[in-house]
């Protein structure tokens, strides 16, 4: 019996489609062959006075280490996936590995001290590694991580992603690479990674770089100029990530709110399409500088049930005197004014707010001054960091430079005060039914038990007969300090 084609292109269409596929099917197994062959170790023995050599396919260990924030945690995830894509197989830090790449942070005096020490012990335990060396402090220091013996490549912001194309052979070198080239013009990378083991949490990078030029902060320096992702791009990995069963995206960058797509979408853009779409998760904004929180996002958090009623707003000091020293974009009225308006149109949502204790020229008078808006304000949380010197920041010129020792029992302070707020907070929210998503479960006395986040930030746990990644409307019922117990919602 045959088939006859009334329209040509029809059959052209179907050959052309058989074609595409059976030619990319191809690709794909060249590319395996080649991996298999970047991954080869040649072994000669020598038998009755002659040489033979065996090639033994040998896939190659790496192992990782990640320092610093999350979105830091994204870029090393998106790292690993390329290594894992050319055949490497992925190992714990401290077991023995053929490749060691550490992702350095650069924010502290401590973020650069945990660095270096991290580098030394992975040549320790691995003295005949390959070890790299990526990341914010490789970035601003290079010399200093090239000086470190055993390491054998440096990476910087613009590299980072190249790793894998950058070095033909992982093998132990006599003389470290640099491969750190300037700043100009460094394009955006997407970068996500999962938060829990449950596999039902995820970080999204949408948005890299910063142009603010805050007196402390060697951020921008480390990472370049603001640049975000393509807006087509981001509808359709947001669909994609909706489509793998994921149930929170926590929407992340260097200065978030600073997202302009090259299309011209900005942040609020993104927000308003998510509120608007059919995506199966919920959506939590990691930061937002407060001269970028709008009055329409507020609204778009407070009545849309796809994102979560909760908001982190770095506030860095309550001082007038000091917010201008530091060169930020606000005044400490405005964000009173901005915490203020959020709570009146929804006391339930959660404002975390960042502070640094003993920025240089911080007096007592100012210092009182942050400690006392933040006591009147109702934010929920605090951030609190120690102020610590960055060279490449005008802030580490400053004169007036207070002592380690008053900037430490500053921070002491304000992080009491953030517990104080913290369990207020919750307090405030005991009895009320919110959404839960779990990130873990654990059996308890012989019970199952899931702990996971409200929208509005409160980890809580509750009792289950058959743990699942599902989230679930949970009665706060009560709490002991931080730790806050619910129980299951009955809908019957």
């Amino acid at each position: 019996m045959f088939v006859e084609f009334q329209n040509t292109n029809i059959l052209k269409n179907i050959l052309w489609t058989i074609f595409v596929k059976l030619f990319l099917k191809i690709i794909h197994i060249f590319s395996a062959v080649y991996n298999i062959f970047l991954n080869y170790r040649q072994y000669t023995f020598n038998i009755f006075g002659s040489n033979f050599g065996v090639l033994v396919v040998y896939y190659m260990k790496v192992s990782f280490l990640n320092i610093g924030c999350k979105l830091n945690f994204a870029d090393m995830s998106e790292i690993q996936k390329q290594f894992t894509d050319k055949g490497f197989d992925v190992v714990d830090f401290e077991d023995k590995a053929d490749v060691v790449l550490i992702n350095t942070c650069t924010v502290t005096h401590n973020a650069d001290a945990d660095s270096r020490k991290y580098i030394r012990r992975a040549i320790r335990n691995n003295p005949d590694a390959f070890i790299a060396v990526t990341g914010c402090y490789s970035q601003l220091k290079p010399d200093e991580v090239l000086k470190i013996d055993g390491v054998d490549a440096v990476f910087g912001t613009n590299t980072k992603f190249s790793i894998s194309e950058l070095i033909d052979k992982f093998e132990k070198r006599t003389k470290p690479e640099l491969f750190v080239p300037d700043m100009e013009n460094v394009p955006f990378h997407f970068a996500s990674s999962v938060e829990n083991n449950s596999r039902t949490r995820i970080v999204v990078k949408i948005q890299d770089g910063c142009d603010y030029v805050c007196t402390y902060c060697a951020v921008p320096y480390a990472r370049g100029k603001s640049r975000s992702m393509n807006f087509g791009e981001l509808k359709e990995k947001l669909q994609e990530i909706s489509d793998s069963n994921y149930h929170e995206v926590v929407l992340s960058g260097i200065n978030l709110g600073e997202y302009r797509a090259e299309s011209g979408e900005k942040f609020s853009d993104v927000i308003r399409y998510i509120a608007n779409s059919d995506l199966k998760f919920r959506t939590r904004i990691s930061s937002i500088e407060p001269n970028l929180v709008t009055d329409e996002i507020i609204d778009l958090v407070n009545n849309s049930d796809k994102l979560c009623k909760h908001f982190h707003i770095p506030l860095q000091s309550g001082s007038p005197d000091i917010l201008k020293a530091m060169k930020r974009r606000y005044r400490a009225g405005d964000f009173v004014r901005l915490v203020e308006k959020i709570k009146n149109i929804n006391s339930d949502i959660c404002i975390g707010a960042d502070v640094i204790a003993g920025f240089p020229g911080e007096s007592q008078t100012n210092f009182d001054e942050t400690a006392n808006l933040l006591k009147m304000l109702p934010v929920s949380y605090l951030h609190v960091f120690t102020y610590s010197e960055r060279d490449i920041t005008p802030a580490s010129k400053y004169e007036n430079q207070v002592y380690v020792n008053i900037r430490k029992l500053r921070t002491k302070v304000l992080r009491t005060l953030s517990d104080e707020k913290q369990i207020r907070f919750i307090m405030s929210q005991i009895g009320n039914t919110l959404n839960v998503v779990p990130e873990k479960d654990f059996l308890q006395n012989g019970i199952y038990y899931e702990e996971g986040l409200t929208d509005n930030y409160i980890r809580v746990k509750y009792k289950v007969q058959n743990p699942t990644s599902q989230p679930k409307k949970i009665i706060l019922d009560k709490a002991s300090g931080k730790i806050v117990t619910g129980k299951l919602y009955d809908i019957s």
